[in-house]
């Protein structure tokens, strides 16, 4: 049997890997998305915390952030499956039911990946608060506005001009991170190329398909991230 070309592998044919990658590169951006998404509400929250909160919020902020920091990725993939798991098996128990339940891989994978990186979100907007000028918060405050329309108004897309380019960043991270979920069975992309090479005796081809995929991606959602920078700097002086 002859092996598959590179043009075989790619195509979308009965014995092609198309489809199969195409899934696998779907699956990498809804994990990617969903974390960054879990990511970004935990970061505001627990920069808010840091920034305003009372002396024992700041404690558990600077906690979460150094923890977070500071272990692996993946072994906090490991902690969010296996512990989930054993909390679902656990409750499921108390209802009667028998034998292990598993957390679902997709659902473990993107909690992991949020919780990781609110903790680089929260640095990013906290320091983004930092550069909005005062002088705009004290005029704010000066012509009435209450506490939530001076946040949606004034704070919150100040912040966010400052926080676009760091949140790039992060973007980036949580997408190299999603290759990671596969240890807890979800086929993502750098798992089906996997799948493929072991299965067609080619490593090299699929794992340059798919680090052409991840790029393409990446360079896709640089260049969206580069229009939002583009329009919320509208107006902006540059130097």
């Amino acid at each position: 049997m002859n092996e598959p070309g590179f043009l075989d592998i790619i195509s979308f044919g009965p014995t092609g890997w198309g489809q199969a990658l195409l899934a696998g590169a779907l699956m990498t951006l809804a994990v990617a998305v969903t974390g960054f998404a879990v990511g970004g509400v935990i970061g505001v929250f627990v920069a808010w915390a840091k920034i305003s909160g009372g002396r024992v919020l700041r404690v558990l902020a600077d906690g979460y952030t150094t923890i977070l920091r500071g272990i692996p990725e993946l072994l906090v993939i490991y902690l969010f499956y296996f512990g989930g798991s054993a909390l679902v098996t656990a409750i499921g128990k108390y209802f009667g039911a028998e034998g292990f339940i598993g957390l679902p891989g997709f659902l473990a994978g993107s909690l992991a990946v949020g919780v990781t990186s609110g903790a680089f979100h929260t640095e990013v907007f906290r320091g983004a608060f930092r550069a909005v000028s005062k002088g705009e918060l004290e005029a704010a405050v000066a012509c009435g506005m209450s506490p939530w329309l001076r946040f949606r108004r004034i704070i919150a897309p100040l912040t966010l001009r400052h926080a676009l380019p760091g949140l790039g960043n992060v973007w980036q991270v949580v997408l190299k991170e999603s290759a990671l979920v596969s240890v807890t069975g979800v086929v993502e992309l750098l798992r089906q190329a996997q799948i493929g090479s072991g299965s067609t005796g080619l490593p090299f081809d699929f794992f340059l398909i798919a680090g052409a995929l991840y790029l393409a991606i990446s360079t896709f959602s640089g260049f969206v991230l580069r229009i939002g920078e583009r329009r919320l700097s509208r107006g902006v002086r540059r130097g």
